[in-house]
């Protein structure tokens, strides 16, 4: 399915995203250098097993992006004009490598745009959860979307 025009959208739409990941160490590790990030937590193996995690620690950067990257398919794939913004950003549980996970949506908040009337604004509520259905990621992303 690809994504959906402003019209198409009605506030607490709820969509489960059927596109499931399990993160590697070579996610977390290509992911951590290539945005210069030295946390040993994700790179240090006996660093992170000194942690109060006593392992490796996905960078949460690496599962944000991924959260969203599962969602759009379903929701601007083809739609969006622009991504405006992310807020509430939470990370309650850690992800570790070899955890899958999957992403939800719901559609929190709808503005026709003052700006561009060929547009719209559409709020989504993205959750990531894991293997074990715990929430490891959750946002709200307001998205500039095309009209039908």
């Amino acid at each position: 399915m690809s994504g959906r025009t402003f019209g198409d959208w009605t506030i607490g739409d709820r969509i489960e995203h059927p596109i499931r990941r399990t993160v590697t160490e070579t996610d977390n590790l290509l992911f951590s250098t290539m945005t210069h990030n030295p946390q040993p937590l994700h790179l240090d193996v006996e660093a992170a097993r000194a942690s109060e995690f006593g392992q490796i620690l996905v960078n949460g950067t690496f599962t944000f992006a991924l959260m969203i990257g599962l969602s759009v398919g379903e929701t601007t794939l083809g739609t969006l004009v622009a991504n405006l913004g992310y807020d509430e950003l939470v990370m309650p549980n850690p992800v570790f490598l070899g955890d899958t996970l999957r992403a939800t949506t719901e559609v929190v908040a709808l503005r026709d745009s003052r700006s561009r009337p060929e547009a719209g604004l559409v709020t989504f509520r993205h959750e990531a959860l894991n293997q074990r259905d715990q929430i490891v990621c959750r946002c709200l992303r307001t998205a500039l979307v095309r009209r039908g």
